[in-house]
């Protein structure tokens, strides 16, 4: 147990989410538990983690995890370690639950982006159709997040390209996109920015400068593909030739890199496969299973095209691994840098709470209220 990588989960702390501060102790070696010294309260050492408050071993929950993270079935886990199918399930959802704020805290972060491509994937749900929309940022192979949604129409694409916005600088940016037209007008109305006149009314909304859009239309004939029509929906043609350049080592305008990341994600959810017997029974299901897969993928697998050269000082030459999140410089300052994460530190990582914020009250705030805030609020 390390006080100085534990923080206090209380929301109603000042000190909540603050690390390396001195506000948190050992209580408990025994029960591992923490006390946090400026609110008094004590927390167990897996508090925010999946573990938390689990009656089962540690490494029992990791295996499943994996093995669900993976594609193995549940029936197959559950022959193998005897357990009930609704604990199995149990995990897989507080497993996917976690890793969405996992992803929303690491992931959902702005960065350099260069190129995005876009797709979506038809699953069938009883009596209805469903539909996952995925984004993937090429350069380094990073999953950007999904969105699900019984329709597809504006509102599902329009989601999406908002995620995509969270995790993009106002930077040259390139949208290899399918024939689908939402995702022109999606793009156009999110990836823009109030201009602040100074003036009491509705601010006038500029389009974000860079934002590049090439289609790939695929032409079928029965059931095949017999060509390919690549246009430029918006921007300049020696623009995005740079930024293939740039993420992809040059080449020409395609939508290969979102479709082998949907070939991962059906191989990996059963529900996703074609022409399948199984089927999705619940939405909430397939979105925890969806941020599992993905932020597996994302943290924890390394990918065979991220591999970059490096000499060792004897003069001999080695390929060096890299996960999407290496290639993408997301690390946390608890963990090492260029780290592989395990399915165990991914489940046992902790996200810290928003930042304290003093009660609003009317008057003068009290010496009370001064204290803890210019103590823990600057």
């Amino acid at each position: 147990m390390d006080p100085q990588t534990a923080f206090c989960p209380n929301l109603a702390c000042p000190a909540s989410g603050q690390v390396g501060k001195g506000n948190i102790g050992i209580h408990s070696h025994r029960e591992r538990r923490y006390k946090c010294h400026v609110c008094g309260k004590t927390f167990a050492q897996t508090k925010g983690a999946v573990f938390y408050r689990l009656q089962k071993a540690t490494d029992l929950v990791v295996i499943v995890t994996t093995l669900l993270a993976y594609g193995c079935p549940v029936q197959a886990i559950v022959m193998a370690f005897g357990l009930d199918e609704r604990t199995v399930l149990s995990w897989q959802a507080r497993s996917g639950k976690h890793c969405q704020r996992v992803h929303e805290h690491l992931v959902e972060q702005p960065r350099d982006l260069g190129q995005v491509q876009a797709d979506e994937i038809r699953a069938k749900i009883q009596a209805d159709i469903l539909w996952l929309a995925m984004a993937i940022q090429v350069q380094t192979r990073l999953w950007l997040g999904g969105v699900l949604s019984t329709c597809r129409d504006a509102n599902l694409i329009g989601t999406l390209v908002q995620k995509v916005r969270a995790c993009a600088l106002c930077r040259p940016l390139l949208f290899c996109v399918d024939g689908c037209k939402t995702y022109i007008q999606a793009i156009r109305r999110v990836f823009r920015e109030p201009m602040r006149a100074g003036r009491a009314v509705r601010p006038r909304l500029r389009p974000w400068d860079g934002i590049h859009i090439a289609q790939v239309v695929k032409q079928y004939a029965r059931k095949r593909v017999v060509g390919i029509v690549r246009q430029v929906v918006q921007g300049s043609q020696a623009q995005i030739e740079t930024l293939l350049q740039r993420t992809q080592n040059g080449g020409t305008s395609n939508v290969a890199y979102i479709e082998r990341l949907n070939a991962t994600f059906r191989s990996r959810i059963s529900v996703l496969i074609r022409r399948g017997r199984a089927l999705v029974r619940q939405m909430s299901s397939l979105h925890e299973a969806m941020y599992l897969v993905g932020t597996v993928y994302n943290f924890c697998t390394y990918h065979k095209s991220l591999r970059i050269p490096i000499y060792l000082p004897n003069g001999q030459r080695r390929r060096l691994r890299r996960t999407p999140a290496i290639a993408a410089g997301i690390t946390p300052d608890v963990l090492i840098r260029d780290h592989l994460w395990t399915v165990e530190e991914l489940l046992s990582f902790r996200v810290p709470p928003p930042p304290w914020r003093p009660p609003k009250r009317r008057g003068c705030p009290s010496i009370a209220v001064k204290m803890p805030v210019a103590q823990w609020c600057t």
